[in-house]
């Protein structure tokens, strides 16, 4: 019997790293190290320094290799998912000159605003980009660098995405995917390629900024002697080029070409985002038309305030996150960061709706609400975008798959279920960023298409499947009224 080869796959997201070592062969999910980051900023400021990203990788790998009890030995492949649009700004030496601007850094919407005027609108983004610039997008952030810290941004030699900065440590190679690559509003969804005049508006070279390469489980370069010492892994073993965290779970899913196409998927974290996998080129201003990280294209929809923002709630209330019930008449946007879908930056919070008989657990389930109908809201236009009907009874009949942290709790998932009236599937699989960043790995590693190589994980996957519910429809037009009636001064967008 052939010795086990494991592969690693890296969830770099904004609060922590996870390295899962994954069974080449059934992707069983033999351990899980985790480190933590470190996010600092005020206002809409959420800046890391990148170099933390690195200490943390090399702390969970570490980790998760001790927890398996495996030789470093057993390991052929390593492939990153990093948070989609930070940016980073190296010197010429590949150190990081300042703290990377997070994605949900909301500091840079002036200049997104800016932009989108610069180029004749938004319908004019979407053909180029397939996506229109919000605060979150990198390009945005390049803009408010060049007009907020030139002298750092003068000193740029190469400009990375968090998981490009990633790859680069452990392969040498300055490489990206078109995944990670579509997120940043200078590359083009429409040529595959990085665009040259969105390059030149931008005061960017493209010989600052990494190849691109043909998919995220493409093999791009072997771990290099520095990398594998930090890391405690073989030198040379292969490194895939990784992508986006949302590409990434896509993969995990077994979303793609090799796959399922065109059922939707929500994703509660940090952030709340709801997208498919989909051979249909998205042209809708609503949406983020991403590439994929195997060739097919990833609408999405993606809000700022989810898990953690209702966490908060549940925290000034002095309540669990699970002591809720449904809001009543109370509404509550839980907007605390500003918000990406719809595009109020700068906006805050809005509680309204309160009775003298309001009770606490009340409010926090009007949070949960408001946050699963500001993403759940953009499900028809996903739907869209993939050129399918919302209103044909087979589409509506699809099972909305439901992951992120956010998954594996009851007040979450019967929330979504009771306002979005969909049969629910929540995937067996967990940490299914990392899972995808395996497969890539094990692409790279010579195992065939990542899709192809998720969905064969999965067949031994125990998925909890539950039944639609009748639609809360009640609440879903209370929370769209005031949505849609609240001005740009109440919700200081």
């Amino acid at each position: 019997m052939p010795p086990r080869t494991v592969v690693i796959g890296v969830d770099s997201s904004t609060q922590s790293t996870k390295a899962a070592v994954t069974d080449t062969e059934t992707g069983e999910l033999l351990a899980v190290g985790r480190a933590p980051h470190v996010v600092t900023g005020e206002g809409g400021a959420r800046e890391t320094d990148p170099e933390v990203w690195w200490l943390a990788l090399c702390d969970a790998v570490a980790a998760g290799l001790k927890e398996s009890g495996l030789s470093p030995s057993s390991v052929v492949g390593i492939a990153v998912a990093g948070q989609q649009h930070g940016l980073v700004t190296l010197d010429r030496a590949g150190r990081p000159l300042r703290p990377a601007l997070l994605w949900n850094d909301t500091r840079s919407a002036p200049q997104a605003a800016a932009l989108v005027a610069e180029l004749g609108g938004p319908e004019a983004w979407t053909a180029r980009t397939g996506t229109v610039p919000v605060a979150s997008m990198t390009a945005t952030k390049w803009r408010w660098l060049r007009e907020n810290d030139p002298s750092n941004a003068e000193a740029t030699a190469s400009v990375r995405l968090p998981h490009d900065f990633l790859t680069e440590r452990l392969a040498g190679v300055a490489a990206t995917d078109p995944g990670d690559a579509s997120g940043t509003c200078w590359y083009s969804t429409a040529t595959g390629a990085y665009d040259p005049d969105l390059l030149e508006r931008l005061g960017l070279s493209v010989s600052t900024l990494p190849e691109v390469a043909a998919t995220g489980g493409t093999r791009i370069g072997s771990l290099t002697e520095s990398a594998a010492e930090a890391l405690g892994l073989p030198a040379g073993i292969a490194v895939a080029a990784g992508t986006g965290d949302n590409m990434s779970a896509a993969v995990g899913l077994g979303l793609g070409g090799a796959g399922l196409l065109d059922h939707p998927v929500l994703s509660l974290g940090t952030s709340g985002t709801v997208f498919a996998a989909s051979r249909t080129r998205p042209a809708s201003t609503a949406l983020s038309g991403f590439a994929g990280a195997d060739g097919t294209y990833l609408p999405l929809a993606c809000t700022l305030n989810c898990t953690l923002a209702v966490d908060k709630v549940a925290s000034l209330l002095g309540l669990h996150r699970d002591d809720a019930t449904p809001g009543g008449e109370a509404v509550l946007l839980p907007y605390l960061d500003g918000e990406r879908t719809p595009d109020l930056p700068t906006s805050s919070g809005l509680l309204t709706g309160l009775r003298h008989d309001t009770t606490p657990q009340q409010l926090l389930g009007a949070a949960y609400e408001g946050a699963a109908f500001t993403v759940l809201r953009a499900l028809d236009e996903l739907l869209l975008a993939c050129g399918l009907d919302p209103a044909d009874p087979e589409v509506a009949g699809r099972p909305l798959r439901l992951i992120g942290g956010g998954a594996q709790g009851r007040t979450w998932v019967e929330t979504v279920r009771r306002l979005s009236g969909r049969p629910l599937i929540v995937p067996g699989s967990g940490e299914l960023v990392a899972l995808g960043a395996a497969a890539l790995a094990a692409s790279a590693a010579g195992g065939g298409d990542p899709v192809a190589v998720a969905a064969r994980w999965n067949e031994k996957s125990e998925d909890a499947e539950l039944p639609a519910a009748e639609r809360d429809t009640e609440t879903w037009e209370r929370i769209g009224s005031v949505l849609d009636r609240a001005s740009e001064p109440l919700l200081g967008g």
